[in-house]
């Protein structure tokens, strides 16, 4: 009997909803689930000084200790990998899981599936992640990002209210419900039934184009431009934070700085960079954005 590995990591649980929606399709099939966690674990919800102290980590993509975990194969027949992208980059937990050489020796010539459950910030994340599976000589064949859809600073305010509270609910009564909606969680086992035809096929070609043929994947334009622009300046605060902080007193300091940063770039100066580029630039950049989009859209994927 062919072999399925799900493996990843969820903070909230909400991306183990998805995944469990994602696979019902997945019928006559072993399937093994392994739920990753570190050995010391992130807290859920967060504390405000962890959630920024987190970053610089992060956004260096360096790993930590996993809490034992065990694969009863060597071999797989298809590897499913979720994950969540923490600071543009992924999550601490999903980039331990890509530098551990138990996880990374099953991907060897291995078809690989990745189901992201995010805000709506996922781009950079999959490109580390195609990098870091295609290092250990695996085929990245099919990539189904979730997102929160509502306006970016709405669904700051409410993934920050969920986050930090652990209560996933309209804030104020006003705000909608934060993360990825009901609706879409419910709807990805449409992507299931896709991946599971390509692997009773053993034939994964197209599978991208499949994926995408449904029209609740999209990258929008705005957000293109964020993640273009907000990657380098998070990786010169990290390597601020880190050569910087030398002492827990002096880390604290430019941790506070930073986030003192992104709540003014979040909620000022994003708002009115994006009303510009919406005006003036992006009315004339429509062949650029599609080329941008499409290469997003089709990371690490063999389009052939």
């Amino acid at each position: 009997m062919k072999r399925i590995l799900v493996i990843g990591y969820s903070q909230s649980g909400q991306l183990y909803e998805i995944v469990g929606n994602f696979l019902k399709p997945f019928k006559d099939v072993e399937i093994e689930q392994v739920r990753i966690d570190t050995a010391k674990p992130f807290p859920f919800p967060w504390t405000s000084e962890v959630f920024f102290d987190t970053m610089p980590e992060s956004v260096l993509e360096e790993p930590v200790d996993l809490a034992p975990y065990t694969l009863q194969f060597n071999r797989y027949d298809l590897v499913i990998f979720a994950y969540q992208p923490w600071y543009l980059s992924p999550s601490i937990p999903a980039t331990s899981i890509l530098k551990d050489p138990q996880f990374l020796a099953v991907l060897k010539n291995t078809p690989v599936v990745t189901i992201i459950g995010a805000r709506n910030m996922w781009l950079n994340a999959q490109e580390s992640v195609v990098e870091y599976i295609e290092g250990a000589g695996g085929n990245v064949v099919g990539n189904v990002p979730l997102i929160d859809r509502h306006q970016n600073l709405i669904s700051a305010l409410s993934i920050l209210h969920w986050m930090l509270t652990g209560r996933k609910e309209r804030k104020w009564g006003i705000l909608p419900y934060p993360g990825v909606s009901e609706k879409d969680i419910n709807e990805v086992e449409i992507f299931g039934e896709k991946v599971f035809q390509a692997f009773q096929k053993n034939n994964y070609g197209g599978l991208q184009d499949v994926i995408l043929a449904e029209k609740k994947i999209d990258i929008h334009p705005t957000i293109l431009l964020i993640e273009m622009r907000a990657k380098g300046l998070f990786l010169a605060w990290a390597k601020l934070i880190k050569r910087k902080g030398t002492t827990e007193k002096k880390r604290s300091f430019w941790v506070s700085m930073y986030k003192y940063y992104l709540l003014v770039a979040l909620f000022i100066v994003s708002p009115i960079i994006l009303t510009i580029y919406n005006v003036l630039i992006r009315p004339f950049s429509g062949k650029r954005i599609q080329k941008k989009k499409e290469h997003f859209l089709y990371l690490g994927i063999n389009r052939t």
